[in-house]
């Protein structure tokens, strides 16, 4: 028979006490356009499942939009998934994207990801994004917007590296998701960590289902209402995105 010492059952009795967390994915997509809730193709965009340009695995997803100055809508080419996080909640989210190998780099902004959500409930905006991801020129910058959602404040992390054309490169963001001081921000680029922040808030005072989505949108556009530059159609591919409770869980490289 085996004997146990009063040390090692109360060792074994706070274990048993202590709740048991695994890694939970919430989302992973191997570069396919099956497997979203929607894709968003404003315009001329389009999004197209492609096998010549790949990161990983056999399939990506590519991302077109094209400039047309008689048009006065957004330009969106971006696939969805819907309620990757909500208030309170922490979470991982990466993906791997390329830039066209001819890429214009311009002052202009070029959005490569969002979380967003319909607030058209509030009478004051439709779909209000909260984090985005977008390069200017060839750097990369990030921000979250938080507040009441009428009035919300934006906070942009800016120049936070270079990025390169014609090449794969990955993020991963981690985030707290809260609307007052006790969230944080993360984002890891090309496997470094290029920005931290705590004790910010990081999202809306809302505790709805809010969207994750990967793709190119020409923001620039339509905000400036002009086309910097001449390279008038844009391409974006994405893949490995995904989401999950660990850095694991989000890092293209490691599912």
């Amino acid at each position: 028979m085996k004997h146990t010492t009063p040390l090692a059952a109360l060792a074994a009795a706070l274990f048993a006490l202590v709740p048991l967390t695994e890694a939970s994915v919430i989302f992973h997509n191997t570069g396919t356009t099956s497997g979203w809730d929607s894709i968003n193709q404003e315009h001329n965009g389009t999004v197209i499942q492609v096998t010549n340009v790949v990161y990983k695995g056999s399939t990506a997803i590519k991302c077109t939009q094209v400039y047309d100055s008689s048009y006065t809508g957004r330009y969106h080419s971006e696939v969805v998934k819907n309620n990757v996080y909500s208030r309170g909640q922490t979470g991982f989210y990466g993906f791997a994207f390329r830039l066209q190998a001819d890429w214009s780099f311009q002052n202009q902004s070029y959005n490569l990801a969002q979380f967003i959500a319909d607030f058209s409930d509030y009478g004051c905006d439709d779909y209000i994004p909260t984090t985005m991801v977008w390069i200017r020129g060839n750097q990369l910058n990030s921000r979250v917007k938080t507040g009441p959602v009428c009035s919300a404040t934006t906070t942009q992390f800016t120049n936070l590296a270079t990025v390169s054309a014609g090449v794969w490169h990955k993020i991963v963001i981690q985030a707290n998701w809260q609307s007052d001081s006790t969230g944080y921000f993360k984002l890891w680029y090309d496997g470094t960590k290029v920005f931290e922040r705590f004790n910010i808030p990081t999202t809306l005072a809302d505790g709805r289902g809010i969207q994750m989505r990967a793709g190119l949108y020409a923001n620039g556009w339509h905000d400036d209402g002009y086309m910097a530059g001449s390279q008038g159609t844009r391409q974006v591919w994405y893949d490995q995105i995904g989401a999950g409770t660990t850095f694991a869980d989000a890092d293209p490289d490691q599912w």
